[in-house]
């Protein structure tokens, strides 16, 4: 009697054991490389706030802004290592570990942000998650990055020509070196919390990025020109350490799902409301603003085909022809 007793009081204690380290609060860091004031940051306090709510405060999403755990490439790749737990980046960056991501900076690839959504939440962007756990990392969702324009100190773009010799930052991938040396610039790699000092101190002359990131970068500051060049649109994608994920149960998995579509709407909603805000912020720092004749956009697009020839067969043939096929589809061609 003696014996079953103490085995159920062990049994007890184990249990108790469990029950306590199930109830242990989980710091989840998510790294990002813009702003808090971008709508990333929207993004994340929604993520944040619907993980502590469905977990009753176990689940603490706590993000870290303007690259303060380093870069994108960087802290995807501590993901990799099971180091760190969360990133927000764009798809751009993280090439050099899955080829098939620079089928997103292909230029002029998308029409508007009605065909990303239908492309990213469709087929499209299940089969890309998928070759992303094959490297180690979970996509939870698609959030929006939005529509690339160029800036530069030099002179306005008007035709693909006006490239010529400006020194263009770009993000560290072969297929935008590629897209503007095409154009004629002088594209150089440089991760993106070097480019504001690297545009005070005239190192480069220009940047390529959506409205809101100029806007809350302060890239009016050492900026002059903006162009309307709506060249890519590349999407960020939410990603968790898959050797992390693996090891939270199945709930504490499906919270994350849900809290990151959640602030997936969210960060859409603000980013497409903030966009026409942002580029009136810019209008009245001073900065020029000149649109493209639609002759000289096309131009630009028939320049550009090259690039999605010499990139095919690192990107993948399959995967471009799939992503043509999609956007035939959305486009009920």
């Amino acid at each position: 009697m003696r014996r079953i007793l103490l085995g159920a009081c062990a049994a007890l204690g184990l249990l108790a054991l469990g029950g306590t380290a199930e109830a242990q609060q989980r710091n989840i860091r998510v790294s990002n490389g813009v702003n808090q004031d971008h709508p990333v940051g929207n993004g994340v306090a929604k993520m944040a706030e619907c993980a502590a709510q469905r977990s009753n405060g176990r689940l603490r999403v706590q993000g870290f802004w303007g690259g303060a755990l380093g870069g994108d490439l960087q802290a995807t790749q501590a993901l990799r290592s099971g180091t760190q737990e969360m990133v927000v980046t764009s798809t751009s960056p993280l090439v050099g570990i899955l080829p098939a991501l620079g089928v997103f900076d292909l230029p002029f690839l998308v029409a508007d942000e009605k065909e990303a959504d239908a492309l990213l939440d469709g087929r499209v962007g299940e089969d890309i998650s998928r070759r992303l756990e094959g490297v180690g990392l979970v996509n939870l969702a698609y959030w929006e990055n939005g529509f690339r324009n160029a800036t530069n100190s030099r002179r306005p773009i008007q035709r693909w020509e006006d490239f010529n010799g400006v020194r263009m930052r770009v993000m560290q991938n072969n297929i935008f070196l590629d897209t503007f040396r095409n154009m004629g610039a002088n594209a150089v790699p440089m991760a993106f919390g070097e480019v504001y000092s690297a545009l005070e101190t005239r190192a480069i002359d220009g940047q390529e990025n959506p409205y809101v990131t100029i806007d809350t970068s302060k890239m009016s500051e050492v900026q002059r020109y903006l162009s309307v060049t709506r060249h890519a649109y590349t999407p960020f994608l939410v990603l968790y350490s898959k050797r992390l994920w693996d090891q939270l149960s199945a709930e504490d998995q499906a919270t994350l799902r849900t809290c990151a579509i959640e602030g997936r709407d969210e960060q859409r909603r603000v980013s497409r409301a903030s966009e026409a805000q942002s580029l009136a912020n810019i209008r009245r720092a001073g900065m020029q603003v000149n649109e493209i004749a639609p002759a000289e956009l096309e131009r630009m697009r028939q320049q550009a085909q090259t690039v999605y020839q010499r990139h095919a067969q690192t990107i993948g043939q399959d995967v471009i022809e799939m992503v043509q096929a999609e956007l035939r589809r959305i486009r009920g061609q």
